[in-house]
């Protein structure tokens, strides 16, 4: 017997998931084309894929959050904190980008769920009161009901208070995240027959038209990571430096973003950004801790597509939102994607949290996540571009102003 993982199973598991992703969509286009009821029917494999991401996602949130505050360590160069600075104004700018953006070009989707009686709140009171009352629900129940903001509460706290723990247990935390981590990249691999799913049963019920819907709203996300990665990062980049940023910018997205964009992974593309700070020659000590960090919480691609996709969802759903809630969902979904996982799609996985301050139920909010993962071919590259871009654009940016201010002391 040939006990060589080789075969047809080990092969589909190694390869390329953007490739893959894109067979399932070619072959869910041409199932609705040739055949309507035989795509109806392979509608279960993206029910089946949606339901798995609904049931994985909020441990994957409490585990990670968990995990990850109690990890972190203290002691870190002074330096480190205006590259933080930055990447956190940044994260939070391209929130309000998309929800800028969005307002000027408004997006819809088409969710089977669309009609589902869904009472929107009425304004920001209840919008605060209902985000109050999901922050002090019972742990139990916030996963039980994938309440995401009673469950981020749960895992901050939590979090703190394991930081006071022994390694050991710090240790079984890691090994928890990495054990979740590793069940969400089994359910992402199975991505492509989900979508081929999906794609043959919208486009048998609703029309070819749908793909153009999933075209303007791709645009809309690729649109505002532009605006980000060539305005109003340069912006802040000039602030630091007072000079011309734009020769470190596209530095910066040829060497680092460019490679990210295939990669689809910022942790990855942390070797890459390493070098090019030695090439740079920017300070070991800082660019050592700052590129690590940046991976983790350096995320403005993560929070255009947070907010852009709960927009759209908000749209479709017919719920009005006024500038404080606007606001609100910006400092979210910038938290959100402070939080988002390490794994492909990982930011899609939290757009229930900010579908949450709406009062749009988890069923709906998981159908949005898989129209995410349909346009996450490009979406996932282009996010993960801009963030991975921008963790050695900051770095660079700060240390060239340390070394231009330590000079002129001297």
């Amino acid at each position: 017997m040939d006990k060589n993982p080789s075969g047809l199973a080990a092969r589909l598991l190694r390869g390329s998931l953007v490739k893959q992703i894109i067979i399932g969509l070619i072959a869910g286009i041409a199932l609705a084309w040739f055949s309507k009821d035989a795509a109806l029917t392979v509608g279960l494999l993206g029910s089946l894929f949606v339901s798995a991401l609904k049931a994985v996602a909020p441990l994957l949130v409490l585990v990670l959050v968990i995990a990850s505050i109690a990890n972190h360590k203290h002691g870190q160069k002074t330096s480190i904190r205006p590259i933080v600075m930055l990447y956190l104004l940044s994260t939070f700018f391209a929130a309000v980008v998309a929800v800028v953006m969005s307002h000027l070009v408004p997006q819809t989707l088409t969710l089977s769920a669309a009609q589902t009686d869904i009472t929107p709140p009425s304004g920001i009171a209840e919008v605060l009161h209902g985000l109050l009352m999901s922050m002090v629900a019972n742990p139990i129940e916030a996963l039980m009901h994938a309440n995401y903001i009673g469950i981020l509460v749960w895992a901050i706290g939590l979090g703190i208070a394991f930081r006071h723990s022994s390694e050991t247990t710090k240790q079984i935390l890691n090994d928890a995240s990495h054990a979740v981590t590793y069940v969400v990249r089994v359910v992402i691999r199975c991505a492509p027959i989900g979508i081929f799913g999906l794609v043959a049963s919208i486009l048998a019920s609703t029309g070819f038209s749908a793909l153009w819907n999933y075209a303007h709203l791709l645009a809309l996300l690729i649109g505002c990571m532009l605006l980000m990665a060539l305005v109003f990062n340069p912006l802040l980049v000039y602030w630091k430096l007072r000079r011309n940023p734009y020769p470190l910018v596209f530095t910066c997205l040829r060497e680092s973003g460019v490679t990210a964009f295939f990669t689809r992974s910022s942790a990855a593309n942390i070797p890459v950004n390493m070098a090019l700070a030695k090439r740079l020659k920017l300070d070991e000590d800082t660019y050592s801790v700052s590129i690590p960090l940046g991976a983790t919480i350096s995320m403005a691609g993560a929070s255009i597509t947070i907010t852009v996709l709960t927009l759209a969802a908000v749209n479709t759903l017919g719920i009005n939102v006024d500038v404080p809630t606007a606001i609100l969902l910006s400092v979210v979904a910038s938290l959100c994607a402070c939080g988002a996982s390490g794994v492909a799609g990982g930011s899609l996985l939290l757009i229930p949290v900010a579908c949450n301050m709406f009062g749009i139920p988890n069923e709906v909010a998981m159908q949005v996540v898989a129209v995410g993962f349909i346009i996450g071919v490009l979406q996932d590259s282009a996010e993960t571009a801009l963030n991975s871009s921008t963790d050695i654009l900051f770095t660079a940016a700060v240390c060239q102003a340390e070394e231009a201010r330590e000079m002129q002391k001297a």
